[in-house]
């Protein structure tokens, strides 16, 4: 009986997936890297995506890839059930009180805005409405990203259960509570800046002591991809896999060495601070 519940379930999780409508208000990169996602891993049809934007600019590769078009945001709200936001933080108390008279119960808002809280939502959205705030990063335009979201007072266990599997496709997904989506900001929104800087002075180092650029942008990035996998694969601190590859008196230790003396770990926790506290202030704009 317990299988036929569970093959019962997973029956309807995929029904209600092929049912669902989903519409992207506002078409930037972001917004094309979730729904290449979803697209990607068939979770929903092209048909069933719409997306609007104020001009063909950035809807042209929408339409390539099979979606539907609109310049529009309230055809948006009459068409599709889930319906992410994501226009320019500047942007979107006026897109929402535009939307507002075409919100219903039946929704489920998704914010991608930095800095607009739960609480902005829910007071500019009609009463009750489920409505929730996700945070990506930019590798979600490649299916590797990573992803929080926070739930508002009117979006429940339902909700968010369904914005986690549907977005599992594009990377790593987790709710957290609102407080933490500022962190993942700094951690991990500008963190990928970071890491391409890190990249940068790697190769470069490899071309300081004789190695063609391209050659050594190409071992770099998959260094970083391959220390990147250990750590989820292996759910080893990184301490203890950075330890594996130091033996004593040996190249790795000695590179390390001159790490510690360019404070490389102070410098990037200080990074992290400084990117999560703008990020709090722009919040508070």
């Amino acid at each position: 009986r317990g299988r036929n519940l569970w093959r019962t379930g997973r029956v309807r999780a995929a029904m209600e997936a092929v049912e669902l409508r989903v519409g992207f208000v506002g078409a930037g990169r972001m917004a094309g890297g979730l729904a290449r996602g979803l697209l990607r891993a068939g979770k929903v049809p092209a048909s069933s995506i719409l997306a609007s934007a104020p001009s063909d600019k950035n809807l042209d590769a929408w339409r390539e890839s099979g979606c539907r078009t609109t310049h529009c945001n309230l055809e948006v709200l009459q068409d599709c059930t889930l319906v992410f936001l994501a226009t320019k933080p500047h942007v979107l108390p006026g897109v929402l009180q535009e939307i507002r008279p075409a919100v219903g119960p039946h929704h489920i808002v998704v914010s991608l805005a930095a800095g607009v809280s739960l609480q902005m939502l829910q007071r500019l959205l009609p009463a009750g409405t489920k409505v929730l705030r996700l945070m990506p990063n930019l590798p979600c335009v490649v299916q590797a990203g990573a992803m929080v979201f926070a739930r508002g007072s009117g979006a429940g266990d339902r909700e968010a259960t369904l914005l986690k599997n549907i977005l599992s496709s594009c990377g790593l997904c987790e709710e957290v509570p609102e407080s933490y989506i500022d962190i993942h900001t700094g951690l991990s929104g500008s963190g990928v800046a970071y890491v391409y800087l890190f990249a940068e002075a790697l190769a470069d180092g490899a071309v300081k002591m004789g190695m063609p650029g391209g050659l050594a942008r190409r071992i770099a990035a998959q260094t970083l991809l391959g220390a990147a996998k250990m750590m989820v694969e292996t759910g080893e601190h990184p301490a203890k896999l950075r330890e594996d590859v130091c033996t004593p008196g040996g190249t790795t230790i000695h590179a390390l060495h001159q790490l510690e003396k360019g404070a490389l770990r102070a410098t990037v926790m200080n990074a992290v601070e400084a990117a999560t506290n703008r990020a709090r202030d722009m919040a508070e704009d």
